[in-house]
C-alpha cells in the first residue's frame, strides 16, 4: 500500500466528489492520504475530512502564496487547532504546513513569506510536529531559514522536490525527507531523475500534490491521490527497485515522519 503524503483535498476542485476521490485512492492501493492545508480555514477543512475518513490525516499551515493575507487571528486559529487536534492530543493533525517560500510566483512579498514561514517553524517546534515545506525557486533560502530557526525535532520534508544535487545533499544532511510526485514522470525532468538516483530510499516520500501536477498519463488533468501509484511506479523503475518494496519503504518513511501506522 502507498501513502500519498501531500494532497490538497479541500481544494475547490474536489468540492463535489471528495468522498469518491478518497474511495478511489483506497481502491487503487493508496491506504492513507495526508490532506495538506494552505490556510487556517483549509486546515479546519482537512480536519473535518480526516474525521470522516479513516486513513486521511490533516495538516495545519499557511502556504507562501497566502502569506500576505495571513493575520494574527489566523495564527491564533492555527494554534487552537494544533492544541486540540494534533496527534499528541488524539487528533488527526500530523504536521505543520504547507509552509515555506515561493520565489517563482512571488504572490506575497518575500519578507512577508519569510516571516510567516518562521512563525510556522516555531509552531512545529512548540507542538512537536514535522513541517511540510514549499520551496519553489527558493530551495537554498528555505534551508537557510530552517537552519537559522532549527529543524524541528520531528523533522520535515521538502515537498514536490525538484532541486539540484547540492540542495538534495544539504536537505539530507539536515535529516529532511524529499517528496516525489508527478514531475518524476515528466519528459522534461531528466535533471530531477538524475538527482533522485543518488537519494537513499529511506529519505523519500511519494505524493501527488493533488489536484496539481498529475503524472503521466494524466498530465494536464486533475490530479488525485489514486495517481500516486504512477509516480511511485516511475520512481521504483528509476531506482531499480521492486514497486511493492518501494511502496513499503516510503510508507514506513511517512509513518516515521508523521507518527502514524504504516499499515493503518
Amino acid at each position: 500500500m502507498w501513502i500519498d503524503t501531500h494532497a490538497h483535498l479541500v481544494s475547490e476542485q474536489f468540492r463535489d466528489d471528495v468522498d469518491e476521490v478518497v474511495k478511489r485512492a483506497k481502491e487503487a492501493g493508496v491506504g492513507q492520504v495526508v490532506c495538506v492545508a494552505d490556510t487556517a480555514a483549509s486546515a479546519r477543512g482537512c480536519v473535518a475530512l480526516a474525521r470522516r475518513h479513516r486513513g486521511v490525516w490533516a495538516t495545519a499551515g499557511i502556504h507562501p502564496h497566502h502569506a500576505a493575507e495571513a493575520t494574527e487571528a489566523d495564527f491564533a486559529d492555527l494554534r487552537r487547532l494544533l492544541e486540540g487536534e494534533a496527534r499528541a492530543a488524539g487528533g488527526p493533525v500530523v504536521a505543520v504546513g504547507e509552509a515555506g517560500l515561493d520565489f517563482h510566483y512571488d504572490f506575497s512579498p518575500r519578507h512577508v513569506q519569510e516571516d510567516v514561514f518562521r512563525k510556522q517553524i516555531r509552531l512545529a517546534h512548540e507542538f512537536g510536529l514535522p513541517i511540510i515545506m514549499h520551496s519553489r525557486k527558493a530551495e537554498e533560502r528555505v534551508l537557510d531559514v530552517l537552519a537559522e530557526e532549527g529543524v524541528p525535532e520531528a523533522g520535515g520534508v521538502l515537498h514536490c522536490f525538484w532541486g539540484s544535487a547540492e540542495v538534495a545533499e544539504s536537505a539530507l544532511a539536515m535529516g529532511l525527507y524529499l517528496g516525489v510526485g508527478g514531475p518524476v514522470t515528466f519528459k522534461n525532468a531528466d535533471d530531477l531523475r538524475s538527482v533522485l538516483k543518488s537519494v537513499p530510499t529511506e529519505r523519500l516520500l511519494v505524493e501527488t500534490d493533488a489536484p496539481y501536477l498529475a503524472p503521466v498519463p494524466f498530465r494536464g488533468k486533475r490530479n488525485e491521490p489514486a495517481y500516486v501509484v504512477h509516480a511511485g511506479r516511475a520512481l521504483a523503475e528509476l531506482l531499480g527497485v521492486v514497486e511493492s518494496e518501494l511502496a513499503a519503504v516510503t510508507s514506513r518513511n511517512a509513518a516515521r515522519l508523521f507518527g502514524i501506522d504504516a499499515g493503518e
